[in-house]
């Protein structure tokens, strides 16, 4: 048999080898990206706010597993005009200045970014119909302060309970709240709101959507109603979406219901750190002190036996430390929340 080929054969010299290519560590520059803001995310599409108009985008694949969250500010390139049809790449992501997190369980090491780029997380509970959450109420608000996000708690349907016996609980946290009826004067909240990216979270029936369609009027989120009978919502929105509020005055973030608000992600000296009059009280603490009930020589401990402490104010601490834990969590210490 003859060979295929000779050695007079040009081809037998100067056919390319596999992997003889160089590889090179340059990469595109991008000099022609434009900024855009992510608006939500829906299977891979991402919906962005360039300057005053909508764009369709997708990610570009050197960012490889790189999550895109609602609110990250973005460079795109490609086609940014917003027509029909049209899809830009997303290229890079800005670093977070926040980002609140959350795991699907207290033992999940999984952890799932939920929003990013916010300063503000508004509690949004029911007075009544259906009942407050206490549980939910403090694990929000131990996320807030392990994302070193401000928080605000948003008390609805004023008309129906007397919030009182809800501020009570929260007043010695120093958390500041505003209070809503149905039909009422938003001014209060809305002066919360101003100049500030809050996210809504709350669970089905406490009125978020109705609230954000007050605000936003052309956002027509659709609106939940509770069970006679479960004494829970039914599930409106299906993905966190960000709106700016009218006349410039900020950005809210509506977001789906959250069924879990795992904390395994916090670490105790994080959720020390949003309380810098107990912070200090701690600094002789042993070595692995969590600063919880039954710790060993815990400064908090010796603080209050002195009279240096608030009681009220390490129990509140104390009592958000235990729900990051999962200790004493009730039926309803997870969100079936969804407006």
């Amino acid at each position: 048999m003859s060979r295929r080929y000779d050695e007079t054969d040009h081809e037998h010299y100067e056919r390319p080898r596999r992997r003889t290519r160089p590889r090179t560590k340059e990469r595109p520059s991008y000099d022609d990206a434009v900024d855009g803001v992510v608006v939500t995310v829906d299977r891979g599409r991402f919906t962005l706010l360039i300057e005053d108009r909508t764009v369709m985008a997708m990610k570009s694949r050197p960012l490889g597993r790189k999550g895109v969250v609602v609110g990250d500010r973005v460079r795109v390139v490609g086609d940014v005009s917003g027509r029909d049809g049209s899809l830009a790449r997303i290229v890079e992501v800005i670093p977070r200045t926040t980002t609140l997190r959350r795991t699907a369980d207290d033992d999940d090491p999984v952890e799932r970014v939920i929003v990013s780029n916010a300063d503000q997380l508004v509690v949004v509970t029911a007075l009544a119909d259906p009942e407050p959450r206490p549980r939910l109420i403090d694990r929000a608000l131990v996320a807030a302060y392990d994302a070193g996000m401000a928080p605000l708690l948003c008390l609805t349907k004023a008309d129906l309970a007397d919030p009182e016996v809800l501020l009570s609980t929260y007043r010695s946290l120093g958390v500041p709240w505003v209070v809503t009826s149905r039909g009422g004067d938003l001014s209060e909240l809305r002066d919360r709101l101003r100049g500030r990216t809050s996210v809504l979270v709350g669970h089905s029936g406490v009125g978020k959507s109705t609230l954000v369609n007050a605000l936003v009027p052309d956002a027509h989120r659709l609106v939940g109603h509770v069970n006679a009978v479960t004494g829970r919502g039914r599930h409106t929105s299906t993905s966190a979406y960000l709106l700016p509020l009218p006349h410039g005055e900020g950005w809210i973030i509506d977001t789906p219901g959250i069924r879990s608000f795992g904390l395994a992600h916090v670490r105790p000296e994080r959720l020390i750190e949003a309380f810098p009059d107990l912070d200090e009280m701690t600094e002789g603490c042993p070595r692995g002190c969590t600063h919880g009930a039954g710790e060993p020589e815990c400064g908090l401990d010796e603080a209050l036996a002195a009279g240096e402490a608030e009681p009220e104010r390490v129990d509140s601490f104390r009592r958000l430390l235990a729900a990051r834990e999962g200790h004493g969590a009730d039926p309803g210490g997870s969100t079936a929340a969804g407006e």
